[in-house]
């Protein structure tokens, strides 16, 4: 999988214009895009192929003077690069008045390195048709298996990453893809209508296609389930969470609260804990897109820094944020690589990527049988934080009851965890030796600037508010 024409053609001219904007600024990189991502779906009545919105194709200029940084987007870097340079610098040029109430960063570490980097893929094996075809059989597979299913849906969404990263002393290329495979199905009992899901995620396409058919069986089981779900009466109980609600706690609890652009506007009262019991000692969570394989990892992130495996919370203690380029700078800090944008037009935050707990030592079966009255909760729907605040709402699609110490038929729909973040992490008291990182959605820093995330870990045990 080499790196596409676009991008390899434009390197000489981007390189020019770094030299030509070095002449004024301290430091200058520029980051190209060639992102393709497309969805095949589906369903009981229609099927089709088309782009996903966060496809993107251009360029990202970054300076600094050493005290403001400036960022300008380009569609294509070609022609006449001397113009361009002229022209950005125009609209670079501030007010005296300005200066004075800028603030020095520290200066940005620019070390020789010139790599591409490559993940395997097999996109080039299937084209639409085949797509469309595989995603058909499925869905008439699962209109097969119960009348009561008044629709069912078959996705198969692909991401195709190209990036170049090109600063005075570096030069980066990156190819790599991303494949979700999703089944949905509405299912109708009498009066009352359910809507399941069931995934399958990997870098290569052949692997989602092989495996997704076999979530059918699950996916229709679950709806007969959930058709007769109760809602849960509000408390406090023991709770185990899957693998995906883990990733959901930890996506909103120390997720955003770290992301450490948030510390230099002082939004996010993590900042004040820095080296402080958050969470049970038997707790640590990491952030990186080396940390594991998902949809959120790459080599390297929007300001050409090296893929980082960021260890958050290590025995209870919050020993670290995630930062980008501009708010390490400021800081003082080392960036951890987590400077990300959701395209050539938008700025670069600190976001996270792959967020999650790490597995523990306990068994689920001897989890589940440590409660006397609680509940399994299993599908993370959404949540919410607020990382000035530290309270924390994750909403999970079911959960089953636990009855002396067993898992019972009784199933409720759905769940509202929430609490205040250190109480509720302070209460995990088991956590499972197995581990899940999954990723099929996105996330927003506040209402915009989506981007691509995964989250997961193992099963916690903790006690927690339920709605």
């Amino acid at each position: 999988m080499a790196l596409r024409e676009f991008l390899t053609s434009r390197e000489q001219s981007c390189k020019q214009l770094v030299e030509l904007l070095g002449k004024r600024f301290a430091y200058v990189s520029i980051l190209g895009s060639d992102i393709t991502t497309k969805s095949v779906v589906v369903n009981k009545h229609t099927s089709r192929v088309e782009t996903d919105t966060d496809s993107d194709k251009g360029f990202t200029v970054k300076m600094t003077n050493g005290r403001a940084f400036f960022e300008y987007s380009v569609d294509d870097i070609s022609g006449d690069i001397e113009a361009l340079a002229d022209s950005i610098l125009k609209q670079t040029d501030i007010a005296e008045s300005l200066k004075e109430d800028m603030i020095h960063s520290c200066p940005i570490a620019d070390e020789p390195l010139v790599k591409s980097f490559e993940r395997k893929c097999d996109f080039a094996d299937f084209d639409d048709k085949q797509l469309l075809d595989a995603c058909t059989v499925i869905k008439d597979t699962i209109l097969s298996k119960s009348e009561n299913i008044a629709n069912t849906s078959v996705i198969i969404r692909t991401l195709d990453v190209n990036k170049t990263f090109i600063s005075k002393n570096r030069t980066l290329e990156q190819a790599y893809t991303w494949v979700n495979g999703i089944l949905v199905a509405n299912y109708r009992e009498g009066d009352k209508v359910v809507s399941v899901r069931e995934g399958e995620c990997s870098h290569l396409l052949g692997e989602v296609l092989e495996k997704l058919p076999k979530k059918a069986d699950i996916l229709v089981k679950k709806a007969q389930k959930l058709v007769g779900a109760k809602p849960i009466t509000p408390g406090v109980y023991d709770v185990i969470t899957d693998p995906s609600v883990t990733g959901l706690l930890a996506h909103e609890a120390f997720g955003h609260g770290v992301e450490m652009d948030m510390f230099v506007k002082d939004r996010a009262l993590a900042k004040n804990y820095m080296g402080k019991y958050v969470a049970s000692p038997i707790c640590n969570m990491h952030d990186g897109a080396c940390a594991t394989l998902s949809v959120a990892s790459y080599f390297f992130d929007d300001d050409g820094v090296l893929a980082h495996d960021t260890q958050i919370i290590k025995d209870g203690i919050l020993v670290s944020g995630i930062s980008d380029l501009i708010s390490a700078s400021q800081l003082g800090t080392v960036p951890t690589g987590n400077g990300r944008r959701q395209d050539h037009t938008r700025k670069a935050y600190s976001r996270m990527t792959n967020t999650f707990f790490e597995k523990g030592t306990d068994k689920l079966e001897d989890m589940i049988a440590s409660i006397k009255h609680g509940y399994m909760i299993f599908e993370t729907n959404n949540g919410m934080e607020d990382p000035k605040n530290w309270a924390i709402q994750c909403v999970a699609e079911y959960g089953i009851e636990i009855v002396d110490g067993k898992l019972t038929d009784n199933y409720v729909s759905p769940v509202v965890m929430s609490g205040y973040v250190p109480d509720v992490l302070k209460s995990i008291s088991m956590i499972s030796d197995d581990f899940v990182v999954e990723g099929a959605g996105m996330c927003g820093k506040g209402h915009k600037e989506w981007v691509r995330v995964s989250d997961g870990g193992p099963a916690l045990k903790l006690r927690v508010k339920l709605g």
